[in-house]
């Protein structure tokens, strides 16, 4: 399908792809240390964080991801992040002063301190393989509308969007993320809404045509209500979103980073509610957008549009129907949310790999430049290993990039939810009941994935949604590890300041008076 590019869109586009490389070449000069590296001067204010963890967590995923899930099917997908608003509030209440106590930098660094060093890397090992997952992804999905518009094989815009990530990310780290992370939030919101506005405004019947013919196909449905543990029903995907909401707000590093870089302890959690307001309005308007799309090619047929993978249909639309110029800037949105996402995955990546695993087993007691180079080098590795995952998932026949990345942590996500929640909550399970309890689930996560992909005897299988995984395998791990310290007859532990039982308000990390009243 030949769609020629557009020299104001082209314009456009280059003035962002420009910006973000100053961006970077400024923050570069200010990251001497590898401190600096990982967490900025950990004295960004709250909106600064705010707009960067939007920057971060809305990405190409949701640019793209969620209209053409919406468009393929209906709004039950939104079901996962209807959690967020609930569980934000318990991250500001509980989560977020393990984080900002003794000056941690990477998430798995409380497992360790509260579980010993098999729980950390685990925890680490894990997040390295499902990030790199997650900006294979990112970077795909990015993919498809810089390959509508340079008409250049997928192949190369890939290389092309990770050499470009390379170029501004490697040498700025934290800083350059935060900043850049700002910026493309706001361009995201001004893109999306661009985007919505044309989608409405080209329908004879407007937004009414939309609500009227999107009610007729059930595009608005959540999904059934019924419990049928077998489909996507509503509790299937609610459940879903629950774990995995709770990994992200108590262990996901790309967010911890995010307390952790915070001015305080207020600033920290101020952020992360600003977040969550945002975000969920944001979500509805990008599914919005999906059901707008369908009904737009509904009531105006176009022949090539069945030609399309689902992904691939919102930016047909930006380079077909909207005027140029303002297209490029809606693809610069769609770049920018993959950008925010791809510089901090990436970052959070080399952050783990030094503090989890290089400091403290594979090269420990080396120096801080050494530290800065090997971050450095593995940001790099990184983005090979992105790139190269981004090419196979182009290769890969699917409904959406969304449910992709649904069942992906379902299945692959491990007990790393559960660990945490352990680790907040209680105070009898002990490292050694923990681990026993680790070794079991893992087996049975294995079990459940190999029944998903059809390689155990009918008989054996357990028939469920793949989206059911990841919240069995974390209760399983739950009730298992308590177990085991129960029949090991475990005492409750000290464990001071490290759950929510033994974490004194007068010593907590930097209080803020206006928060009193939540401790």
């Amino acid at each position: 399908m030949d769609i020629s590019i557009r020299p104001l869109d082209a314009i456009t586009v280059g003035l962002y792809l420009a910006g973000m490389l100053g961006i970077g070449a400024y923050c570069a000069r200010r990251g001497s240390s590898a401190e600096t590296y990982f967490v900025g001067q950990r004295n960004f204010p709250g909106w600064v964080v705010a707009l960067s963890m939007l920057g971060t967590i809305i990405s190409s995923t949701t640019f793209l991801a969620l209209p053409a899930a919406a468009y393929v099917l209906d709004w039950r997908q939104l079901t996962v992040n209807l959690v967020v608003p609930f569980v934000a509030i318990v991250a500001v209440i509980f989560f977020i002063p393990f984080f900002r106590r003794a000056g941690l930098t990477s998430a798995f660094e409380y497992l360790g301190d509260r579980f010993g060093q098999p729980a950390r890397l685990y925890g680490a090992i894990g997040f390295i393989f499902l990030q790199l997952i997650r900006v294979a992804q990112v970077l795909f999905l990015v993919s498809l509308p810089l390959q509508f518009l340079t008409g250049a094989p997928i192949g190369w815009v890939i290389a092309g969007g990770a050499l470009f990530v390379a170029l501004y990310t490697i040498a700025g780290g934290m800083e350059t993320v935060i900043w850049a992370g700002v910026v493309q939030a706001l361009i995201m919101l001004v893109g999306g809404i661009l985007c919505l506005g044309f989608v409405v405004g080209q329908l004879p019947g407007g937004l009414a045509q939309i609500i009227e013919v999107g009610q007729e196909h059930r595009k608005f449905s959540l999904g059934s209500m019924a419990w049928d543990p077998h489909e996507r029903t509503f509790w299937t995907v609610a459940i879903l979103g629950l774990v995995n909401w709770l990994n992200i707000y108590s262990g996901e590093q790309t967010v911890v980073q995010r307390y952790v870089s915070s001015k305080s302890l207020w600033e920290a959690r101020k952020a992360t509610l600003m977040f969550s307001g945002i975000a969920v309005p944001m979500w509805t308007m990008f599914f919005f957008i999906g059901t707008s799309l369908f009904v737009f090619f509904q009531v105006l047929p176009d022949a090539r549009v069945g030609q399309l993978q689902p992904d691939q249909v919102l930016p047909y639309f930006v380079l077909t129907h909207v005027p140029a110029g303002l297209a490029g800037l809606v693809i610069a949105a769609v770049i920018a949310a993959a950008m925010s996402s791809l510089d901090s995955g990436v970052n959070s990546i080399s952050t783990v790999v030094v503090i989890d695993l290089l400091k403290p087993h594979l090269a420990p007691g080396r120096s801080d430049a050494f530290y800065l180079k090997a971050a450095r080098w593995v940001a790099g590795a990184a983005i090979m290993a992105m790139a190269f995952g981004a090419f196979s998932f182009s290769q890969m026949k699917k409904e959406s990039m969304n449910d992709v990345s649904l069942i992906v942590f379902s299945v692959l996500g491990g007990a790393i939810t559960g660990l945490y929640m352990l680790g907040f909550f209680t105070r009898r399970v002990d490292g050694r009941s923990a681990n026993i309890a680790l070794v079991i689930a893992i087996a049975f996560n294995i079990y459940l994935g190999l029944g998903l992909l059809g390689w155990l005897p009918t008989g054996w299988k357990i028939g469920l949604h793949s989206y059911w995984v990841g919240a069995l395998v974390n209760l399983f791990f739950v009730v298992l590890a308590y177990g085991i310290s129960l029949l090991r007859r475990v005492p409750p532990q000290p464990l001071v300041g490290l759950t929510v039982w033994t974490m004194n308000p007068a010593k907590s990390p930097d209080p803020q008076p206006a928060m009193g009243a939540m401790r």
